[in-house]
């Protein structure tokens, strides 16, 4: 029987592996690539007018080192952000009662408290969810073309 939890908590923390590689490492594989053709070029200083080699280097690898940031464009990022992650701890939430209560065992308390958890997280959810639809519509009018 000990062995079981064992394995239980290995499948939990293999899960949680590619719960965390599906939202945080994935996404980042459709960033559009810099237009260097290979590292050499990346990393190629310049001193022609630009004394900062932060910039050469970022220039040379196809990055626009002129454009300034808006404060709606970082307010906008942050609040993506953190709804994001707040949608994802909704979401472990609701994964965690559910395990909760498979593995309660005809435990009533335990049943009970699995259900409370899911229902309090779901109605977490549709908080999160309602909220990134109002600062996406916010935003949106505030600044049309930042949403492109």
């Amino acid at each position: 029987m000990n062995i079981l939890k064992y394995i239980n908590f290995y499948k939990v923390i293999i899960s949680l592996i590619i719960l965390f590689n599906v939202v945080f490492i994935v996404p980042f594989a459709y960033i559009e690539t810099a237009s260097a053709l290979n590292l050499k070029d990346a990393f190629k200083f310049n001193t022609g007018g630009n004394t900062d080699p932060t910039d050469s280097v970022a220039s040379n690898a196809g990055y626009n080192t002129s454009a300034s940031v808006s404060l709606l464009a970082v307010i906008s990022t942050i609040i993506n952000v953190v709804l994001s992650l707040l949608g994802v701890i909704f979401l472990v939430l609701i994964i965690y009662a559910g395990f909760n209560w498979m593995t309660a065992a005809g435990d009533e308390k335990k049943v009970e408290t699995a259900k409370g958890t899911i229902t309090t997280a779901i109605i977490g959810l549709i908080v999160v969810l309602a909220a990134f639809t109002i600062s996406w519509f916010v935003i949106g009018q505030l600044s049309p073309t930042l949403l492109e």
